[in-house]
Formats: structure tokens, sequence, C-alpha cells
């Protein structure tokens, strides 16, 4: 989606970074922890698709990051949500400094150390 010169010219690098479904479903319920949403009330305040809203839920859910009960969703426990974006900060700093991780490498050599 394109952005006007303004916006591109007063915001920073990281102002800029897309921002992922998951972390504007997490900002959103954090910056609103006093309240329970469904899914269709999310899905048109972040701007995310109401199919694509259901994974999203259940795969934040999975890591603890979010709870629900009936058709309400809320976000979980703070500290648990902390630790997940400190973690994800740390991992693109090391991603930016010394490159993302390449699956295939990683199985490659694990498959080489099996053959002592």
């Amino acid at each position: 989606m394109p952005i006007d010169i303004e916006t591109f010219d007063e915001r920073s690098s990281d102002d800029l970074q897309s921002v992922t479904n998951a972390e504007k479903v997490i900002r959103f319920l954090a910056a609103n922890d006093d309240k329970a949403y469904t899914p269709s009330e999310i899905a048109d305040r972040v701007d995310v698709k109401r199919n694509s809203l259901g994974t999203v839920l259940s795969r934040l859910e999975d890591r603890d990051l979010v709870r629900h009960k009936g058709d309400y969703w809320a976000i979980g426990d703070m500290e648990t949500v902390r630790n997940a974006y400190e973690m994800h900060r740390i991992m693109e700093s090391l991603n930016e400094r010394y490159g993302e991780e390449d699956i295939e490498e990683w199985r490659a050599h694990a498959a080489e150390g099996d053959s002592r």
C-alpha cells in the first residue's frame, strides 16, 4: 500500500516497517486490556481481513498471548506478552546484524552431524 511523501519523509525506518496481523491484534488488545472483543470487532478495528483473523487468534492463543471465552477475545498475561515482544525485538536485531537463519542449511548440517 503506498504512503504519501510527507509520511515517507517524516517517519523513521522503524516506523515504516510492515506490521504483521498478529502484531496489530496484540497491540490493539494490549491497548484495550480492560475489554474483550469478538473477532469481527477486532478485524474492523485493526484492519485485518476477517477470514484470516481466526488463524491469527488461534496462533496467538497457542502462545498464550491472547485468551478467549465463547466468542470473545482478550489480551493474555501481560508478562508473557512483554517477554514475547522482547524476544521478537532481539531476533529482529540479530537478523538485521547477522542475516536470517536458513532452515535448509540447518537441516543439512544436522544431517551431516548424524553420520558420525
